[in-house]
């Protein structure tokens, strides 16, 4: 399809990867050639994108030759070494690792919150937020650009998807094993008993339990996670000095993160404005009912694009803070999806 760029999608085979294919196929093509990149294990493999078989081809530089975009969804190490390395064959990488996220010459992207940044690329990359704070952030935006935010206390309910496809093994497994005693649960160990050492990347069974902690350790007892929220939240809504905690604790739902968010505003919030504020905003879908027994939750929003917001209530003690409830499909807006979002951005400024 001549005039339009050429698109890499490098970890094309992956959980977030799949993902990424499956919105070529049913979002608007602005794409003219698609190449999809794996490791060597995956070459060979044939993935049908846009209603075309097409090949899998092995990770080199060779396959950036000619390549405008380059969709990356590879753990860090591996794109950090091989972004620079499309970027030196002419192509703009998109990172959906971490390895480049706090870069100050890198700027990291949400287009419902920042696009322009995305012409502000020294190094020829684009970072992707996690998809924790991706959930969260797209609909704590319209409510700064309201209010004015100034600190945020975050708790986040992350699912075993965040882990990769060992997460789901693992959570499906332990349900399997724990599903046959209706007694498990009220005896302290029974649920370890049952479970045994099938914790896959987690550090305590899942099934009939939520783990606080996702990560990896950091000083202070801080996990990765959480420092992630915090870091990346500054980054991407300009306030470097926004002070943000966060408690990041890993549920067992497949798909969808969500986070109970306590916002402080610098000026007095009105819970019926912030709705109204919300029920505008890009990225974002209002579900808040509770008379009607209607909450965002991530059984109805894994499969969607959209962050589902509700449970909005103005604090009881401070009337500049908002208390609200925000869930997403981490696969999707929490990665696969900004990731795709921003190439259409890059992909209609190559097109001009």
């Amino acid at each position: 399809m001549p005039g339009l760029p050429t698109l890499a999608v490098v970890g094309a085979t992956g959980a977030v990867g799949t993902v990424m294919c499956e919105l070529l196929s049913s979002r608007k093509n602005l794409w003219g050639e698609i190449r999809l990149v794996a490791s060597e294990r995956s070459a060979g493999r044939t993935i049908v994108v846009r209603g075309e078989e097409l090949t899998v081809r092995a990770l080199s530089p060779e396959v950036f030759e000619g390549v405008d975009v380059a969709m990356f969804d590879v753990p860090d190490e591996v794109a950090a070494e091989w972004a620079p390395i499309a970027t030196k064959y002419g192509a703009v990488a998109v990172d959906n690792s971490g390895a480049f996220r706090m870069d100050p010459d890198v700027p990291l992207v949400v287009p419902e919150i920042n696009p322009g940044q995305v012409r502000s690329r020294p190094k020829g990359i684009i970072a992707n937020a996690n998809c924790t704070t991706l959930a969260m952030i797209v609909a704590i935006a319209p409510l700064h650009r309201e209010y004015g935010l100034k600190e945020l206390v975050l708790a986040s309910y992350q699912a075993v998807s965040g882990a990769g496809q060992v997460g789901i093994d693992t959570l499906l497994g332990q349900i399997d094993k724990v599903s046959g005693d209706r007694a498990l649960g009220s005896r302290s160990g029974d649920v370890r008993q049952a479970v045994g050492d099938d914790l896959g990347p987690f550090p305590a069974p899942l099934a009939l339990n939520v783990v606080p902690w996702a990560g990896s350790l950091r000083d202070g007892g801080w996990s990765s996670e959480e420092l992630k929220m915090r870091n990346e939240s500054r980054k991407i809504l300009g306030l470097p000095d926004l002070k943000v905690s966060a408690t990041c604790v890993r549920v067992p739902v497949v798909t969808g993160h969500s986070v109970a968010v306590h916002a402080v505003f610098g000026t007095e919030v009105d819970a019926e404005g912030a709705r109204e504020a919300l029920r505008h905003a890009p990225g974002v879908i209002l579900v808040d009912d509770p008379a009607a027994e209607e909450f965002p939750m991530p059984i109805d929003a894994v499969g969607t694009d959209p962050s589902w917001v509700g449970r909005i209530r103005r604090s009881l003690d401070d009337p500049r803070a908002l208390d609200l409830f925000v869930t997403g499909d981490n696969l999707r807006k929490g990665a696969a999806l900004n990731t795709a979002q921003i190439a259409e951005l890059l992909a209609a400024e190559l097109s001009r």
